[in-house]
């Protein structure tokens, strides 16, 4: 049973911790908390598969945490193996390592022969020793909780890494909003522990229920000061809860009023287009409308459909996800929903600048604002004589209105903006059909339908600025 935070002793009585993986839930969840867990990241790539699309994904959570990377090329011992291919590769992804005039060290290492892993274990002392990392053992522990788990017969087991002060068995923690008193310490091998000082991982039991990964753990004084903090935070959940559901709105004015506060001085962005060239003109924009107060910091600027690890990204940063003419997936809408990360969408180039202008100013958003109503997924096309194409349709959410805006979507890009001129339920004309049923729209000026296409309604509603 292994608990995603391994600690290695070196010869010279030095020891590191190291977490699982980078793009470890944990990883993302911590650094929306302010306080990045990892010091330093060690930055795995196969010297023969080169930089994979996990790579940059890790590469962008450790430049967002702000942490110092060590690049470890693995397989070495491998036929096909090119270190030099990856540390160009790397280049295009700002990380220059050491041999190419930057300040990222690399380490050529096999796993598997165990070669280089003793010099891999000196350059994490070297960052280490330049980054002057300490901690206060002669205090009460406070850390993160790296992972949680149900186990039957010993009921909820957090995985803890403490950062500050010394834990010991007997001591009441609070994590998240579960407490309980540590009734026993387990290290990363299975065996029993009394105390555990700064950056040692551990598995505690003894609380009332499983903390949520990222969350962090203090050590109280008694009993009715943990209850207290608890049902604090579980006040303060519910409340997040119903939050959320007002709608993305919310947490646009609320970064706009930490703006106006003084707390907020930047504006995090992750933009996704339709097309590259979008993607760079609109990062040219936003960044060009920098103020010497607030900052304007681009994530990501990609291109196609907003994806889980996108919002995963903008909410450890508290980004505002802009999307030109691309669309989330449903699983990703769900999770910017659950986790209030605004997605605007936006079709002209100049309402993107307008809005990240008015958030850079502090001021407030568009009075027009679009609502969305439904979608539509195009079964069959028809070709009627008088009226041109019609799309025969079924409603798989919301309604469909006449007279409202319609965009095509192919593929989760937008293909038409336009209007909705005719709708009908068999041979009738009627105002709106309702998810679940069948109906037949043509919209003004477009033909282009095909099988499987979106359409997606929507109407501009003015609301109070």
């Amino acid at each position: 049973q292994h608990i995603g935070a391994y600690q290695v002793k070196m010869p010279g009585g030095e020891q590191i911790t190291f977490l699982d993986t980078p793009g470890h839930e944990a990883f993302t969840a911590m650094r929306m908390r302010g306080a990045s867990v990892t010091d330093i990241v060690v930055l795995v790539v196969a010297a023969d598969d080169g930089v994979m699309p996990q790579t940059i994904e890790a590469i962008r959570h450790a430049k967002a945490a702000n942490a110092p990377i060590i690049v470890a090329i693995n397989k070495i011992d491998k036929p096909g193996a090119d270190p030099s291919r990856v540390r160009q590769e790397l280049l295009s992804y700002e990380v220059v390592v050491e041999e190419m005039g930057g300040d990222t060290q690399d380490v050529p290492v096999s796993a598997l022969k165990r070669t280089g892993l003793d010099k891999l274990e000196e350059a994490i002392l070297l960052q280490a020793e330049i980054l002057d990392l300490k901690a206060n053992p002669h205090r009460s522990a406070e850390g993160t909780v790296i992972e949680s788990r149900l186990d039957r017969g010993r009921g909820p087991v957090g995985t803890v890494l403490v950062q500050r002060g010394t834990l010991m068995q007997g001591d009441i923690v609070v994590a998240g909003s579960e407490w309980g008193r540590v009734r026993a310490m387990l290290d990363d091998k299975g065996k029993q522990m009394t105390t555990a000082g700064p950056s040692t991982p551990v598995e505690i039991l003894g609380l009332s229920g499983a903390p949520a990964a990222g969350e962090p753990f203090v050590v109280v004084e008694n009993e009715s000061r943990a209850r207290e903090i608890t049902e604090f935070r579980e006040r303060r959940q519910k409340d997040k809860a119903a939050g959320a559901a007002v709608g993305a709105r919310g947490t646009l004015d609320q970064m706009l009023a930490r703006i106006q506060a003084g707390e907020q001085k930047e504006v995090a962005v992750l933009i996704k287009a339709d097309v590259q060239g979008s993607a760079e003109a609109i990062q040219v924009v936003v960044q060009k409308l920098a103020h010497e107060e607030v900052k304007v910091r681009v994530l990501l600027a990609g291109v196609g459909q907003i994806t889980e690890s996108d919002v995963q990204l903008a909410k450890a940063s508290s980004a505002v996800i802009i999307a030109f003419n691309v669309r989330a997936t449903s699983q990703a809408r769900e999770l910017a929903q659950r986790e209030s990360v605004d997605i605007r969408y936006f079709s002209i180039i100049y309402q993107v600048a307008d809005d990240v202008e008015k958030l850079v100013k502090g001021k407030v958003a568009p009075k027009a604002r679009e609502k969305f109503l439904g979608y539509a997924e195009v079964r069959k096309v028809f070709n009627i004589t008088k009226t041109g194409k019609v799309a025969g349709c079924y409603i798989t959410e919301g309604l469909v209105k006449r007279g409202t805006g319609v965009r095509v979507l192919r593929d989760g890009v937008v293909i038409h903006n336009g209007e909705l001129t005719q709708l009908k339920r068999f041979k009738d004309d009627v105002r709106e059909v309702a998810r679940g049923y069948e109906c037949g729209l043509s919209f003004a000026n477009f033909e282009n339908l095909q099988e499987g296409d979106v359409i997606e309604c929507f109407e501009v509603e003015m609301v109070p600025g």
